[in-house]
């Protein structure tokens, strides 16, 4: 029999506190993300996610077998696992007076590659993004869409095994996101392992799994539509002319205008598991 192959991450009894917190910002997170697939954390903000996003980057630190990345230990090897993953931050990286493959060029040296290694991949890279016809063009004329496009590029640049993105499309409009998506599932096919938080639910619906994280914890996990699986029933919204009347009695008051059924939401499995809505602890 062969070597067991590593999943892309694993993370076991993972916790973290800020130096100055009194409560731990994540609370015995376990999880592992599978070579290959798209990876969602989804979760309110404050939930823990960018926590554990900059955890698996190496700018925070863990404790020994607390997270790997393809086998390696982030707190035995940082180093070595940095050479590994690709990263898009949530705040734009890219300096703005530079041209698309300016940037580009620069972020490669910082990874030592150079001449005709360095040009042949920022050609490639570009391409695979849809990009090559704007590498001359400034990245400040560029629109939002374009621009975190580039920020896939540059994460992608030094060809690494995972790519980790921290709200990769905030800030874009419904169109650009789409695109951005589209462009995500390609590189996915190639072969990279993506693990991508969010906020929005029609993006986490995206990922082939996901973990949805509440004050730290991790309160389901599972594919999007295995998790709405483990909620029986369907959702009615009603319109009414006199919602207050139509509350005490459903039938026979209220003017009722329309009544939709759909299925359950992610949004709705976020609520079983707290007990409160995605955008608040009110019941």
């Amino acid at each position: 029999m062969g070597v067991a192959v590593p999943p892309a991450v694993k993370i076991r009894n993972l916790s973290f506190r800020y130096r100055k917190s009194s409560e731990d910002a994540l609370k015995q997170v376990t999880l592992e993300v599978e070579r290959g697939e798209i990876f969602g954390l989804l979760g309110p903000n404050g939930g823990g996610k960018t926590t554990l996003f900059k955890i698996l980057s190496t700018a925070y630190p863990c404790r020994p077998a607390e997270a790997e990345i393809l086998g390696l230990d982030l707190a035995a090897a940082p180093g070595e696992v940095r050479r590994k993953i690709g990263f898009v931050f949530q705040s734009p990286s890219l300096d703005k007076k530079l041209t698309v493959s300016e940037n580009l060029r620069h972020h490669g040296r910082l990874y030592g590659l150079s001449g005709r290694v360095l040009e042949k991949k920022i050609g490639d890279i570009l391409e695979k993004v849809s990009l090559s016809p704007r590498s001359n063009e400034l990245v400040e004329i560029l629109s939002g869409g374009l621009a975190r496009r580039v920020e896939i590029a540059k994460g992608l640049l030094h060809s690494p095994e995972v790519l980790l993105m921290d709200e990769p499309t905030t800030g874009l409009d419904p169109g650009a996101r789409m695109d951005f998506w589209r462009h995500i599932e390609d590189i996915r096919s190639s072969g990279v392992t993506i693990l991508v938080t969010t906020h929005l639910m029609e993006e986490a619906e995206k990922c082939g799994r996901l973990a949805i994280l509440n004050e730290g914890r991790v309160v389901a996990l599972g594919s999007p539509a295995s998790l709405k699986g483990e909620i029986e029933g369907e959702v009615v919204t009603v319109e009414a002319k006199n919602a207050e009347a139509f509350a005490r009695e459903v039938r026979g008051r209220g003017d009722v205008l329309s009544v939709n059924v759909s299925g359950r939401t992610l949004e709705d499995v976020f609520v079983k598991k707290t007990g409160h809505t995605f955008w608040g602890n009110g019941k």
